[in-house]
């Protein structure tokens, strides 16, 4: 008999919109469900992610371009996509990620000028899968996010009001680009809100597993 294909769940946002909460609280309700999940963070979760996340994140006053940035996040992908996310799909897991390719069009293609499109040509360079099944936007104003980050901020963290208001600018547009891949969720709620709502999107994808 062969073994159903996993489905990939993305959720994604500006800085402070919830994702790590959110993730956690998915993949908690889909094992309640009675489905195999992985939850990984992206960049990160392999040995070869977590160097270039701690490149991609050090406080430090690196001077890296948002070219840079777009390839060393890429790269962190593609990595975790050939030690885990294509065993995970092909074996039946569901595979739910905090970020993916959005995040890279919102911050270094829309935010940083290296340009949306262009994000989505490296991915379709570099990556097997570009679009997970679906991307959940959590989507949050500024000034709330920025009142949520309690703690010392990393390096994408420290670039600046103006900026975070543009990366919050490039998930809705990109949400508008492409709305067959993407859903934008209000995440100024509560956490019980904003989860209800995930659950009921993801639950769709579920009818026919």
């Amino acid at each position: 008999m062969s073994v159903a294909l996993g489905r990939f769940v993305v959720l994604d946002g500006p800085d402070g919109c919830g994702k790590s909460t959110q993730v956690r609280m998915l993949a908690e309700w889909l094992r309640g469900r009675g489905l195999r999940i992985a939850a990984y963070r992206d960049p990160g979760t392999t040995a070869v992610g977590e160097k270039i996340r701690s490149i991609l994140l050090d406080s430090a006053d690196l001077k890296m371009g948002a070219k840079v940035e777009a390839l060393l996040f890429m790269a962190a992908r593609a990595q975790l996509w050939q030690e885990h996310i294509a065993a995970d799909l092909a074996a039946g897991t569901w595979v739910v990620m905090d970020r993916w390719i959005s995040s890279t069009c919102a911050y270094q293609g829309f935010a940083g000028g290296f340009g949306i499109e262009k994000v989505i040509g490296l991915g379709q360079d570099c990556l097997t899968r570009v679009w997970p099944d679906l991307t959940i936007v959590l989507d949050i104003d500024t000034k709330t996010a920025a009142g949520r980050m309690d703690r010392a901020l990393d390096r994408m963290e420290q670039k600046g009001r103006e900026y975070h208001a543009k990366v919050r600018e490039g998930f809705l547009a990109l949400a508008r680009m492409h709305p067959e891949h993407l859903r934008v969720v209000n995440a100024a709620r509560s956490i019980d809100e904003v989860q209800a709502e995930v659950q009921g999107i993801v639950s769709k994808l579920t009818i026919d597993y």
